[in-house]
């Protein structure tokens, strides 16, 4: 006889879809440096990148991987795109945020949206539904944040999308919540 997963046990991994064309950077190894380095250097080649935009945006890419491994990221995806010799990729930087106790999807949008009145930046928040789970979705001009909360309450894996060049609007819209509607829990 089998038995169904046990839904309130917490997972021990998760599995998330994204598309072949973006890099992924694993934030839990200590060579991600090096393969930021790399992602860097190929998106580059061959396209007359002045050295200074390429020094610039390794600094800036380095400065937000280190900001994510400071505060539980495990894993950073960059999907090349290129404007004006220039390179802003696309990128999702996935997070572990644990958390004991009972903060539901709702006391979470709560403080987020209390948070924005302090500060309003033409933020959404929202609660919505995943497959993986339910949600607090952060829409801002060119940043996506879902925080999709665990099995087991144990806390919330957050997926962070950030677009700079052409914003979280229309197919780039569409492309980031088909990767978070993707994310399933392996227990």
């Amino acid at each position: 006889m089998t038995t169904e997963p046990d839904a309130t046990a917490p997972p021990k991994d998760y599995r998330l879809l994204v598309p072949r064309d973006w890099f992924r950077i694993d934030l839990t190894q200590e060579r991600w440096r090096a393969q930021l380095k790399t992602f860097v250097d190929h998106q580059a080649e061959g396209k007359n990148v002045p050295a200074e935009i390429k020094q610039e945006t390794w600094a800036t890419l380095r400065n937000t991987a280190e900001a994510g491994v400071r505060s539980g990221a495990l894993e950073f995806f960059l999907r090349p795109e290129l404007e004006g010799g220039g390179i802003l990729p696309a990128s999702l930087i996935v997070s572990l945020i644990p958390r004991r106790g009972g903060l539901t999807p709702r006391d979470l949008r709560e403080l987020l949206e209390a948070k924005q009145r302090q500060n309003p930046a033409g933020v959404e928040v929202s609660t919505v539904s995943l497959p993986a789970g339910e949600a607090v979705r952060v829409v801002g001009p060119t940043t996506l944040d879902l925080y999709v909360q665990m099995p087991g309450g144990v806390g919330y894996l957050a997926l962070a999308f950030a677009v700079p060049l052409s914003g979280v609007t229309g197919p780039m819209r569409r492309l980031c919540d088909s990767i978070a509607e993707s994310l399933r829990w392996i227990v």
